[in-house]
């Protein structure tokens, strides 16, 4: 039977370099809030995924994101998960009230490392941007320790390992 890490396990592993930069003000009772990195990739006209640099921007002049538009992003947060550790992001419930969506991908396999984790948002408004900014909490990391660890890891055999920024898809497309 696997578990959820409680706050105190979080904190211990996160010290222990599973998450960096670590901020412990970032630790919830059973998760920890990630950030948004500066990098995203924003959908074409065309369907193509064009890179954009929001390093400049702020909470008070966010980089906007349309009414149906689709953004690849990042964690501020580099992942070095343990082998005996999988996890989960979890959108945070205030932005998916206030209309931003995550696609559902954030499963995060034991030994997934030296990587920034990539995020699918889409602004789920009808008439309205929704405000991005580096730096801004944008979901939380819902750990679980797994009864045994697996024989095949994600360390060796993980195509989105060492990942420095946002990327797009290795797989089927």
């Amino acid at each position: 039977m696997s578990v959820v890490l409680p706050d105190w396990r979080i904190r211990s592993l996160c010290e222990g370099g599973m998450i960096t930069p670590f901020d412990p003000t970032l630790v919830n009772p059973a998760s920890l809030d990630v950030t948004l990195g500066t990098n995203l990739y924003v959908e074409t006209e065309k369907g193509g995924l064009l890179p954009k640099d929001i390093s400049e921007n702020t909470r008070d002049n966010p980089y906007l994101l349309m009414p149906n538009e689709f953004v690849l992003a990042e964690t501020s947060e580099v992942f070095n998960i343990p082998d005996f550790i999988s996890a989960q992001f979890v959108l945070k419930s205030s932005l998916a009230r206030a209309g931003l969506e995550h696609l559902l991908a954030g499963y995060i396999d034991p030994g997934f490392h030296d990587s920034v984790l990539t995020l699918e948002f889409k602004n789920a408004k009808q008439f309205s941007p929704f405000p991005l900014w580096p730096g801004m909490r944008c979901g939380q990391i819902v750990f679980t320790e797994m009864t045994d660890v697996p024989q095949a890891s994600y360390r060796h055999t993980g195509r989105y390992n060492h990942d420095a920024k946002v990327s797009r898809s290795k797989g089927i497309l």
